[in-house]
């Protein structure tokens, strides 16, 4: 990693390109647990909607949150593990399968690599690459189901799984932006699977829950179940539509609708005062108007449920709201007093937020950035093993034999095991494009019928319609 006061070669550093803000949370692996040292949240520019459309902008972002972070915990950084937003990812099944040895043999890192090489090879899709896979069976010899098959004999080695891919393009586009912030990324994660490694505990990843990840650009929903991402929807509207419809309503710049969003917002107007007002600086007028908290939190309101209303059509088609384990809330609008309250009264489940326990991490922001270096602490060996095949020598565009991994300083957590018929994957029919289909068009304008002469709020569903 460098040279600094700290121990750079234990640091593990979790990086979260978010629309409108990078976090960055470095902490050490050196100890029995993952230890802490510091985090930062620095602005981004060069995004819109959870993508990159500006390299130098998001590079120079980037490079100044990395840098404010070094300085806090006077550490270097050159390699960090990065965040990918599910609205990227698409999941296949796959099956890969190794001759070991004619008389047997004991399996050798080599040959689980070289197996799940050929798996993640025969899910290849053209334009996208791997960036994740999830072993959920090894066979050896096509009869013993196991785990973990190294130092097992065996004369050939089945395995079946997961593969994550993400498009080309976008990857090129990350990996540049880092190049030129002079960092180097060691891997990526899928910032759902980060954030259910520390939000979630076995049970609810297991039995299932929703991550209601409520960002600046973009609103996911994303359902964990079996240990694994099983449907995501993603709308793309966010927290900074929320402060600009506050900016064009109240006629404000979106700094003062920002802060008014902060310091006087509530998600639900019910909880606000009609009577507690502030004065705020209109654009092109001399005298300061003055507003309520409630009508700012109607504002606030009419945005919320738009993106709830959108988000939680495909999670009640999908039965996803049955889960026990009901929504958990993370990102920069978990912020918004009484949002718990909102999702759970919206969608009838039992809802709760989300944020990291760490000293200097009591936000919801530093969800995803605080999961991936728990995340990748916690990576067992078999998915070490998985990330050298993907990102190690080029491995997907060389049929050079794979090195060794040689021996993971951490000793594995097994992978979950997951239905082997699983076969429809409904997660890749989600809309990552954020269009809304002529139903739901309909439905919203017969929502909009419906409350006319309902107030404030009505006429705001309908404007931003």
């Amino acid at each position: 990693m460098g040279e600094g006061n700290l121990d750079n070669s234990t640091l593990l550093v979790g990086l979260d390109i978010g629309t409108t803000s990078i976090k960055v949370v470095v902490a050490d692996a050196a100890h029995q647990e993952l230890q802490v040292y510091g985090a930062v949240a620095a602005p981004t520019r060069g995004m819109r909607h959870g993508k990159i459309v500006d390299i130098d902008q998001v590079a120079e972002s980037v490079k100044n949150a990395i840098q404010q972070v070094s300085e806090k915990t006077n550490s270097k950084i050159n390699r960090v593990v990065t965040a990918l937003p599910v609205s990227m990812l698409q999941l296949e099944n796959t099956t890969g399968l190794v001759n070991i040895s004619d008389s047997g043999k004991e399996v050798a890192n080599e040959d689980v690599q070289q197996v799940m090489y050929a798996a993640i090879k025969a899910a290849k899709k053209k334009d996208r690459q791997a960036v994740a896979f999830f072993p959920s069976r090894f066979l050896i010899d096509g009869e013993k189901d196991v785990d973990d098959p190294r130092t097992m004999i065996a004369r050939s080695l089945l395995v079946q799984g997961l593969v994550m891919t993400a498009p080309s393009a976008e990857i090129h586009n990350i990996n540049t932006v880092l190049n030129h912030a002079g960092i180097r990324n060691n891997f990526f994660v899928p910032a759902p699977m980060a954030v259910s490694s520390v939000a979630l505990d076995e049970a609810e990843r297991t039995f299932g829950a929703i991550l209601l990840d409520m960002g600046g650009g973009s609103t996911t929903a994303t359902v964990i179940r079996d240990g694994q991402i099983k449907y995501a929807t993603v709308d793309l509207k966010g927290a900074a539509d929320i402060t600009h419809d506050i900016s064009v309503v109240l006629s404000t710049t979106m700094s003062d609708a920002e802060a008014l969003k902060r310091d006087y917002g509530y998600a639900d107007p019910d909880l606000a005062s009609e009577n507690e007002k502030f004065a705020i600086k209109a654009v092109g007028k001399d005298e300061n108007n003055l507003v309520s908290e409630k009508y700012l939190s109607e504002i606030i309101n009419a945005r919320l449920q738009q993106i709830l209303r959108r988000v939680g059509r495909g999670l009640y088609n999908h039965d996803a709201l049955s889960l026990p384990a009901g929504v958990i809330i993370t990102g920069g609008s978990a912020l918004l007093a009484g949002i718990d309250e909102l999702v759970a009264a919206d969608y009838d489940v039992k809802a709760k937020i989300y944020q990291p326990a760490q000293i200097g991490l009591h936000n919801p922001v530093y969800s995803v950035a605080y999961g991936i270096v728990n995340y990748a602490n916690n990576l067992s060996d078999i998915g070490y093993l998985a990330n050298t095949v993907i990102y190690r020598d080029s491995a997907l565009a060389s049929n050079e034999r794979l090195t060794s991994a040689g021996n993971s300083q951490k000793n594995a957590k097994r992978v979950t095991r997951k239905a082997e018929n699983d076969t429809e994957l409904a997660y890749n029919k989600t809309k990552h494009d954020g269009e809304i289909d002529s139903e739901t068009r309909h439905e919203e304008k017969t929502n909009n019928n419906e409350n006319k002469n309902k107030g404030l709020a009505a006429f705001f569903r309908k404007f931003f319609d």
